[in-house]
């Protein structure tokens, strides 16, 4: 079990009540922490805390409520955001947690809310004196991370490109609906020849070599956060995000037909059947059970590439849901603790050592490995 850290104060769940919400609260008392239930109904907050036991304090605040928030907030030393989508309820607390100094930490996997965060709250945040660090969980910590480890040594890149395949992930009801958004939103940004700029060239990205046992896969582009945090800390002149076919779509069978599928998805989205879409999520089973996330097998796949030169990182795990549980619970202590210096809107390699963060997390089944710097070329010698 991991070491008790000392507290600067408690730490806030918002959305406690929620499918990760509940594995949140869940893992601060595995840790022994000082935490506060935070959400909208005081009736399912109490039931959670009487599921966890006796003492656990909890706060019925609705999101309209700023001055509810900030009281909230105020004695806290950090708050996990857990309440998505994020596009439609994040920014209410985001904004609470910059006004009353406290670290705030979110699970988001939108990339739209990712680039709002740093580009609406990072002067506010250095101001109060605490981060803003969104999307602090499976998205996307690991990517995120094993960015900055497979990157480091090799100089300015011409492309670092990351690649996702998760087999066997159920969704739960709030990732579904907000996919619906990252689909249907449009907008989405890529960090091409050394700015953010909007996406281009189509959904297609061929093919990937993972490392055993996953193989050879056909790829898809994916907005995903690391277009936002990794050229932050990377000095690169591209990042490409992907995710294997097979991951994002309901059957292996229809992966090859993704190129063509994933657009039209998309333009239905923007269309009133979205709603009608969201009304279909919202009767399905609200996630899947601990037996079903616990088999969950994914790997993160990262090559930096500059000239020549290529170096390969891989993050492999399990139960992506329990890992941003147990990431972001890691992250808010490590923020927690008096002394904790980070100041403004971060990317978690900023936020925290990456290597040191990422061998924590061995604790939970992760495991990363990066190839040893390439040889430098004749020329370069």
């Amino acid at each position: 079990m991991a070491q008790r850290l000392e507290q600067s104060g408690p730490v806030a769940v918002y959305g406690a009540t929620g499918y990760t919400g509940r594995l949140v609260a869940a893992e601060l008392q595995r840790r022994g922490a000082d935490f506060v239930l935070a959400g909208r109904s005081a009736e399912k907050l109490a039931a959670l805390a009487s599921s966890l036991g006796s003492g656990i304090p909890t706060a019925a605040v609705p999101l309209d409520d700023a001055p509810g928030l900030r009281g909230l907030l105020e004695p806290c030393s950090a708050v996990i955001a857990c309440a998505g989508p994020f596009t439609l309820h994040g920014e209410p607390v985001l904004g609470a947690a910059v006004d009353t100094g406290t670290h705030y930490l979110d699970t988001t996997g939108e990339q739209g809310f990712i680039a709002m965060a740093f580009d609406r709250y990072a002067d506010r945040a250095s101001r109060s004196g605490v981060i803003v660090a969104p999307a602090m969980g499976f998205d996307y910590v690991p990517g995120d991370m094993i960015a900055a480890l497979t990157a480091s040594g090799m100089g300015t890149l011409d492309e670092l490109a990351l690649a996702y395949s998760v087999r066997g992930f159920g969704m739960t009801r709030g990732t579904m609906h907000s996919a619906l958004r990252i689909i249907g939103a449009g907008g989405d940004i890529e960090y091409r020849d050394g700015a953010w700029r909007p996406a281009s060239g189509g959904v297609d990205r061929g093919s990937w070599e993972f490392p055993p046992p996953v193989g050879v896969q056909r790829m898809i582009r994916y907005p995903g956060g690391e277009q936002v945090t990794v050229p932050r800390h990377v000095d690169t002149r591209n990042v490409s995000t992907m995710f294997s076919a097979a991951t994002v779509l309901p059957s292996a069978l229809l992966a090859p037909a993704a190129p063509a599928l994933m657009p039209l998805m998309g333009l239905t989205m923007r269309t009133p059947l979205r709603r009608a879409a969201d009304a279909v999520i919202d009767r399905l089973p609200e996630g899947p059970g601990e037996d079903a996330r616990r088999a969950t097998r994914f790997m993160i796949s990262c090559e930096a590439r500059a000239g020549p030169s290529r170096r390969r990182g891989t993050v492999t795990g399990t139960d992506v849901y329990g890992l941003t549980a147990h990431t972001i619970v890691h992250a808010a202590l490590l923020a927690a603790v008096p002394g904790y210096e980070g100041r403004g809107a971060l990317a978690p390699s900023q936020a925290f050592d990456p290597g040191k963060f990422l061998s924590a997390l061995g604790e939970f089944g992760v495991d990363h490995e990066v190839e040893p710097l390439p040889e430098p070329s004749p020329a370069a010698a």
